[in-house]
C-alpha cells in the first residue's frame, strides 16, 4: 500500500473515531459495559468476516482487532457500507487485550487466517501460541469458545498440538476440509474466498475454555 494511500486511510479513520473506531480504553469500556454477548476477532483484516456476522446476529456485539490502522479504516468502511452498528474496531496488539477487555467478559474469540510465521524461531508470534491462549482463556467466560480457521496445514497442526499441550482449552470439533463438510452458517474472510476458489482445503477448529 503506497504512502499516500495509507495517509488517506488514516485520515478517514480519524473521522470514524468514537463511533465504529475507538482508540481510547476508557471510551471503549464505556461503550461495551452493558453488552450481554461479546465476540472478538483477533486479526480482523478488512472486516468481511466480522461485518457479515454482525449483519446476521444483531443481538451480539462484535469487536474487531487489527494492528494496522490503515486496514482498520477499510474494515470500518465495510461496516458503514453494510449499515451495521453492533461492531467496533480497535488497532491494538492482541497481547494487550486484557488492558481493554475485562476478564471473563467475552463469549467467543475468532482467529481467522492468521500469519503462520513459518520459521521455527518465530513460533511465539503465532496467535495460537500459549501466551496468546492465556490471554484468550482469561478473556472468555466459563464455557466460552475459541474458533480458528486457516488454509495453512502446518499452522493448523501446530495449533492443535499447542492447544492440547497447554491445556487451557478442550478441543470441541475439528474440520480438515470445511467447505466439503456439512458445516452451516460459515462466514468467509477475503482470504478464505480466494483460497477456497483455488481448491485449497480450509481447516477449522472449535475449542472450549477449560474451567479456571
Amino acid at each position: 500500500m503506497r504512502v499516500r494511500r495509507v495517509n488517506r486511510e488514516l485520515e478517514r479513520l480519524e473521522n470514524f473515531k468514537g463511533h465504529l473506531y475507538i482508540d481510547n480504553i476508557d471510551e471503549f469500556k464505556e461503550k461495551i459495559k452493558d453488552k450481554k454477548c461479546i465476540h472478538i476477532e483477533v486479526g480482523t483484516g478488512k472486516g468481511q468476516f466480522i461485518t457479515t456476522l454482525a449483519e446476521r446476529n444483531k443481538d451480539i456485539f462484535y469487536v474487531g482487532i487489527e494492528l494496522k490502522s490503515a486496514i482498520v479504516a477499510k474494515a470500518v468502511q465495510k461496516a458503514i457500507d453494510k449499515g451495521v452498528e453492533n461492531v467496533v474496531f480497535l488497532d491494538v496488539n492482541g497481547e494487550h487485550l486484557l488492558e481493554w477487555l475485562e476478564e471473563g467478559n467475552v463469549d467467543r474469540v475468532y482467529l481467522n487466517f492468521s500469519d503462520p510465521w513459518p520459521k521455527p524461531r518465530h513460533y511465539k508470534k503465532r496467535l495460537t501460541y500459549r501466551s496468546f491462549q492465556d490471554v484468550y482463556s482469561k478473556l472468555l467466560k466459563e464455557g466460552g469458545e475459541l474458533h480458528f480457521k486457516t488454509d495453512n496445514k502446518g499452522l493448523f497442526e501446530y495449533s492443535i498440538n499447542e492447544i492440547i499441550e497447554y491445556d487451557k482449552f478442550d478441543l470441541k470439533k475439528v474440520w480438515l476440509d470445511l467447505h466439503s463438510s456439512d458445516f452451516e452458517g460459515n462466514a468467509m474472510t477475503e482470504y478464505e474466498e480466494k483460497f477456497s476458489s483455488e481448491g485449497m482445503p480450509i481447516y477449522r477448529l472449535e475449542a472450549i475454555r477449560r474451567d479456571i
